[in-house]
């Protein structure tokens, strides 16, 4: 009985031993179990986190090209604007036009002159500086049809009219002392130098001009400048 006893004790003894060693073994087994999840979960996270970056900077990133695009565009049509308002455009003063300038003449013949002057003012009424060169065209309105003036062949320099300023220039033409009736004149045609509209005048001076056999006009017109105020 004794030695039946002993067995059996060493017996349960190593059950219980093999018994504690499979829940160690099961308990390993769960934790790594669990670890693995766990680092799974921060992966996942972290993958997660990453996508979420991404994502957020690719709508940053539309958005800023988007307000860029708006912003060049809202430029743009600034700058369009700009370059637009008033009459000179990129800094540039535009010529003086025909409906911008006041013309008028008056009669600035000195006593004692063998010839009549005439002296033509163009004013500016534009609102803004403009600029003009050169000749204006003139031609008279007589009763044996119209007679276009010779330039003196005096320099021309360009000019900026500043606005409501004004600029003269000379025609001058022979006086009839024949005591004929000579070629009467009905009028005078001005356009400004690079227009092709004109302005029709009163004429102002003497009634008419000698009669000429000669080839030409005996009328010539002077540069801008050529004539002070009144003459």
């Amino acid at each position: 009985m004794s030695g039946n006893r002993r067995t059996a004790l060493l017996a349960s003894a190593a059950l219980v031993g093999c018994a504690m060693l499979m829940t160690a073994c099961q308990d390993t087994g769960s934790g790594t179990a669990k670890d693995s999840p766990s680092a799974g979960s921060s992966d996942s996270a972290g993958s997660s986190d990453s996508a979420g970056s991404s994502d957020s900077a690719s709508s940053s990133g539309s958005s800023a090209a988007g307000g860029g695009k708006d912003s060049g565009a809202k430029d743009s049509g600034e700058q369009g604007t700009l370059a637009g308002t008033g009459s000179n455009e990129n800094g540039k003063i535009g010529k003086c036009r025909t409906d911008e300038l006041q013309v008028t003449a008056k009669d600035s013949t000195i006593t004692g002159d063998n010839e009549g002057t005439v002296a033509v003012q163009l004013k500016n009424g534009a609102g803004r500086d403009c600029s003009l060169s050169g000749y204006a065209g003139v031609d008279l309105k007589t009763n044996a049809g119209s007679l276009s003036a010779k330039r003196t062949g005096e320099k021309a320099e360009p000019m900026v009219l500043k606005d409501g300023k004004s600029v003269y220039f000379g025609v001058h033409y022979p006086l009839n002392t024949s005591g004929g009736s000579g070629v009467r004149i009905t009028g005078l045609v001005v356009t400004p130098p690079d227009e092709t509209k004109s302005v029709t005048l009163s004429w102002p001076g003497a009634g008419s001009l000698p009669v000429s056999d000669g080839p030409g006009s005996p009328v010539k017109v002077g540069p801008l400048g050529s004539a002070g105020q009144g003459g």
